[in-house]
């Protein structure tokens, strides 16, 4: 027959129990209502560490809108620039070309009337010429600023090379063409040089 269990047995037979259940180490009860809810100190530091986290994130986001915005900028400069350049970059060549227009309009006004049927072959290739450089010119958006006899001056398309009254005209009225102008899209590429009246309002 089994000898009844001793008082000092049955305390070490909790203590195994108490060790497989939770181990070695003691239970903290203090410890673990700590970890339930923060300390007012450990709050106030995590509202310090939101306010900077918040801060960060608004420059950052400064940043970003500027980053971006000059982007935009920088799209819309380079826009207008391949435009203006699509545009005018051929001013410089299409200047130089002018006095080729001139020149052959010259030729063909230079022929007397009864010269012309004996060279109305070189006259008619001249012509051709001068209608195809101003296709081109038509094509590259250059156009003839020709204005008429009697039309009022405007500085913006006209340059006067000379005064000189005339009967019959008014001050201000063109009485010469010298030479046409021409713009290329909506800028002057040249102005048409013309002789303006002097004469006096009556």
């Amino acid at each position: 027959m089994a000898e009844p269990k001793q008082e000092n047995d049955f305390l070490d037979d909790i203590e195994a129990l108490e060790d497989e259940l939770f181990g070695d180490e003691p239970i903290d009860i203090m410890s673990e209502e700590a970890s339930e809810g923060p300390s007012k100190p450990a709050s106030k530091a995590s509202e310090s560490e939101m306010a900077a986290l918040r801060a960060e994130r608004d420059e950052l986001k400064d940043r970003v809108m500027r980053v971006l915005a000059e982007a935009e900028n920088s799209r819309k400069r380079s826009e207008r620039d391949r435009k203006e350049a699509e545009n005018y970059g051929g001013s410089k060549l299409a200047r130089d070309m002018l006095p080729v227009y001139d020149n052959l309009n010259r030729a063909i006004e230079a022929v007397p009337e009864e010269s012309r049927e004996a060279n109305k072959a070189l006259i008619e290739g001249v012509e051709l010429t001068l209608r195809e450089l101003l296709n081109i010119f038509s094509k590259h958006g250059i156009e003839r600023v020709s204005p008429e006899l009697g039309e009022k001056f405007d500085p913006k398309q006209h340059q006067a090379m000379f005064e000189a009254p005339v009967p019959g005209t008014q001050a201000g009225d063109i009485i010469q063409v010298m030479a046409e102008g021409f713009m290329i899209h909506d800028r002057l590429l040249r102005p048409a040089q013309v002789g303006v009246s002097s004469t006096p309002k009556s």
